[in-house]
C-alpha cells in the first residue's frame, strides 16, 4: 500500500486543528472524506480540509476508497464506532482514551488482531522526541537511582457547553487530561506500575463529571509516581524525574507547538545544565508512525491496555477513597 487513504468520523476541534492539516500534509496519507451526522458541519469541516464531505458514519466506513479511519468523537462514543469501523475492514486511529472501561479496550485489540487490522489510540505525545532523549539519559545513569516522579497536565476552565463537561459522551478530567501523566509513567518507569491510591474532585456545569484529580503509582521495585490534572487550573504541562544524584525537569511535555524548541533540564550536584533538542511535530509524527503500522502491518502496542487498566484502578482506589 503506497498511499493511506484515511477518512474521519466526526468534526471535533483537535481533528479540525491539528490531525487533518497533518494528515494532508504527511505524504504517505490522502484525505479523502470527513463525516459527521450534521451535513453542514461535514461540508464546512471538508471545505476547510480539501476533501469530501459525507452525511453519516456508517456511510463512510462502506466506502471501498478508504482504507483507515480516524475517530476524533467523544470518549463514550468510541467503543462504538472504533468496532464498528474495524468490522468494516478500517484500520483506526482513535482519540484518547481508546474506550472508558479496560474489558472494552481488550476487546477492541483482540478484535483489530483476529482481523489484521491496525488499532492505535492517538497519544500523540510519546512521538515525540524529547521524551526518549529523557529516557535514555535515565538509563545512562545521569541521576543515579530513579527515587520518584512527579507529572501533571491540567488546563484552565473551559465553557460550560464543553463536552468535557458532559458525564453521558465521557467527560470528565480523568479521560481527558488524566491519561497524559498516566501513559509518561508507564513511558518512564515501565508496565509493572500499580495504583496505590487516588482522588478525584467533583465539579463543572452541574457539577457531573470530575473536574481535578491525583493519582498515586508504585513499581514493584517501591518507586513512587505522583499524578496530578485536571479541567480548572492554571495551566500546567511537565514532568520531574527525582533520582539518587539529580533531577530532570521537562517542561511543555505534553502538547508543544510544531514550532517549540524543547529544553531538558538537568540538575545535579555540580550546577544544572539544560538540553536543547531541535523542534518537532509530534502530530505530523503520530501521523506517520500509524501509516508505519499499516504498512508494516505491526501488532497492538501494549501499552493501550496498561494504561486502561490502570485508568481503571485508578478509578476504583477513587470509589474506595
Amino acid at each position: 500500500m503506497e498511499t493511506l487513504r484515511i477518512g474521519v468520523l466526526g468534526c471535533a476541534d483537535i481533528a479540525r486543528r491539528r490531525v487533518l492539516p497533518a494528515i494532508r500534509r504527511f505524504s504517505g496519507t490522502d484525505l479523502v472524506a470527513v463525516a459527521s451526522r450534521d451535513p453542514d458541519k461535514a461540508r464546512s469541516t471538508a471545505a476547510e480540509s480539501g476533501c469530501e464531505a459525507v452525511h453519516g458514519y456508517d456511510t463512510l466506513l462502506a466506502r471501498a476508497d478508504i482504507d483507515a479511519v480516524y475517530v476524533p468523537l467523544p470518549a463514550a462514543l468510541h467503543a462504538r464506532w472504533v468496532e464498528a469501523a474495524l468490522r468494516a475492514g478500517k484500520h483506526v486511529l482513535a482519540e484518547k482514551p481508546l474506550t472508558t472501561d479496560q474489558d472494552s479496550t481488550a476487546r477492541l485489540v483482540t478484535l483489530a488482531e483476529r482481523h489484521g487490522l491496525v488499532l492505535r489510540e492517538n497519544v500523540m505525545f510519546v512521538h515525540h522526541g524529547q521524551h526518549r532523549a529523557v529516557h535514555r539519559l535515565v538509563a545512562d545513569g545521569a541521576i543515579g537511582e530513579v527515587r520518584a516522579l512527579h507529572a501533571a497536565f491540567a488546563i484552565p476552565r473551559l465553557r460550560d457547553d464543553d463536552i468535557r463537561y458532559d458525564p453521558e459522551l465521557g467527560g470528565g478530567a480523568l479521560w481527558d487530561t488524566g491519561v497524559y501523566p498516566v501513559r509518561a509513567a508507564l513511558f518512564l518507569l515501565g508496565d509493572d506500575l500499580e495504583a496505590t491510591g487516588a482522588t478525584l474532585v467533583r465539579g463543572g456545569p452541574g457539577r457531573g463529571v470530575d473536574i481535578a484529580g491525583t493519582a498515586l503509582l508504585r513499581t514493584p521495585e517501591g518507586v513512587g509516581a505522583h499524578l496530578a490534572f485536571g479541567l480548572d487550573h492554571h495551566y500546567r504541562s511537565r514532568y520531574e524525574i527525582w533520582g539518587s544524584e539529580g533531577t530532570i525537569v521537562l517542561d511543555r511535555a505534553f502538547t508543544p507547538p510544531a514550532d517549540h524548541v524543547p529544553r531538558i533540564r538537568l540538575e545535579r550536584k555540580g550546577g544544572a545544565e539544560d538540553i536543547t533538542l531541535p523542534a518537532q511535530d509530534q502530530v505530523l509524527r503520530t501521523v506517520a508512525a500509524f501509516a508505519g503500522a499499516v504498512r508494516t502491518g505491526a501488532g497492538p502496542d501494549p501499552a493501550v491496555l496498561r494504561q486502561a487498566a490502570l485508568l481503571d484502578e485508578i478509578r476504583r482506589r477513587m470509589r474506595a477513597a
